[in-house]
Parts: structure tokens; C-alpha cells; sequence
């Protein structure tokens, strides 16, 4: 996939598939709600000149196995530290999109002494206000659709468990993010999907942040504006 091979690591009851590339500090990237490791393939050959990247597939995501039990971000953050450890890594820079970045804001909250540097592409810690209702509505409505389905279909049921993650709560609040210490970039679209009241209210609250809005992007700048999306993450990673 994308030109990268991955590995596993069996986490309880699920394999996690994971691509370890490059060399230097770890840094681990996390992707989006129903994507795969493969969102990341115009930031992997950039960052490897830098860092050592780890990808990883989320749970029930890419190649990674679903497990016997309900997806949750509580079990993805177990799942993440089980694979930091399986590689010898005690602390990385992480990078999270979307869901990817409500996970990287769980796994801050719950292993502070593993983040160094966080940055959060398009992450909300409110689901309803937090989200634009154009997109976040739908949402409610197939996942309400895949859970009907899912109780005659295997496919609709793994649907409805992915779509979960964008409609309950994840465990954490507006006033959590206080304790999130470490130095946090956080970047948005001009017109992203994530409410800009959100972005602004989560800075507010992380003690040391800075914002990126990117002019003319949307929720997926990362894919679509890739240099810019790059050079800013490393001038942060480096500290320029």
C-alpha cells in the first residue's frame, strides 16, 4: 500500500498494522475516520528526512484487525501504546487528522510523558457543536442506517462500529485539554468542516498553542495542500 509494507502487533485480540520508516525522533502519524495509513503518502518521504514515522492503522481501520470487542478510543490508545512499546519507543512528536487527532488528544491526556510535540489536523473535542451540521447530521443518519443493517450484515456492522467514533462522546472535555502541557500546533481550513468557533475554544484552553489556518482549504489540507501542510509541520517539529 502507498509503497510501504506494513507490520503487526497484536494488541489483546486484534492484529494493528503499523509502517516504521526513516530514522531520528519518532513521529507518529494517525489518520481520519474510515481511512487508512495511506492518507499520510505525501507527508511520509518529506518526514523521513527528518524522523523515524510511524503510521499507524487505526483499529478496525486499513489492515488492522477489528477485534471481538465494540471500537472505542480508549481501546485505540491501549492499542497505540502497546505498539510504541513493541518498538522501543518511550516518547514521539504525534500528528493525528480528524478522528486521528481526537485520538492523539486522548492519548496526550491519558500517557503525557510519551508526547513531546502534538499537532492536531482538524480535531474537535464537541461532536455536535463541534462539527459543521451539514456534514455532522449525515452522519448521525447512516450511522443510525448501518446499526439497523448491522444486525443481518458483518460489513454493516464494522460500518456502524467506524461511524461510532463521530457520534459519541470520546471521554473528553473542553477543560481536559488544560492539562495538556506539551507544546501543540493545531491546524484547520479556512473552510474546514470543523466549526472555527471549535478550533478557537480548544486553543483557548490548551496552554501552549498555536493555530494554522490554511487560506482556501478545507478539512483535508494535508491531501490537497501538501507542501504548506509539510513545511509547517516540520518549522514547528524543528522549532522555527
Amino acid at each position: 500500500m502507498f509503497g510501504y509494507e506494513p507490520a503487526y502487533v497484536l494488541c489483546g485480540d486484534a492484529r494493528i498494522a503499523c509502517y516504521d520508516v526513516g530514522h531520528g525522533a519518532p513521529l507518529v502519524l494517525l489518520h481520519g475516520n474510515g481511512e487508512d495509513s495511506g492518507y499520510w503518502s505525501q507527508q511520509i518521504p518529506e518526514f523521513t528526512r527528518f524522523y523515524r514515522v510511524i503510521a499507524v492503522d487505526s483499529r478496525g481501520h486499513g489492515r488492522s484487525e477489528s477485534g471481538t470487542q465494540k471500537l472505542s478510543f480508549e481501546r485505540m490508545v491501549n492499542d497505540l501504546k502497546i505498539v510504541l512499546n513493541e518498538k522501543g519507543i518511550t516518547s514521539a512528536h504525534i500528528l493525528g487528522f480528524s478522528d486521528g487527532g481526537n485520538l492523539a488528544i486522548k492519548f496526550a491526556l491519558t500517557y503525557p510523558q510519551c508526547v513531546d510535540k502534538l499537532i492536531l489536523n482538524g480535531a474537535n473535542v464537541e461532536m455536535l457543536r463541534g462539527v459543521k451540521a451539514h456534514i455532522q447530521l449525515p452522519v448521525y443518519s447512516a450511522y443510525a442506517l448501518t446499526s439497523l443493517l448491522g444486525c443481518f450484515s458483518k460489513h454493516a456492522a464494522r460500518k456502524r462500529d467506524v461511524l461510532g467514533l463521530m457520534v459519541h462522546p470520546y471521554g473528553v472535555s473542553m477543560d481536559d485539554l488544560n492539562r495538556i502541557t506539551m507544546p501543540t500546533l493545531i491546524i484547520v481550513g479556512e473552510h474546514d468542516m470543523i466549526r472555527s468557533s471549535q478550533t478557537r475554544e480548544m486553543a483557548k484552553h490548551l496552554p501552549d498553542c498555536r493555530v494554522a489556518v490554511f487560506r482556501d482549504g478545507d478539512h483535508f489540507v494535508a491531501a490537497k495542500q501538501p507542501s504548506r501542510f509539510n513545511r509547517t509541520v516540520i518549522e514547528f517539529l524543528l522549532g522555527r
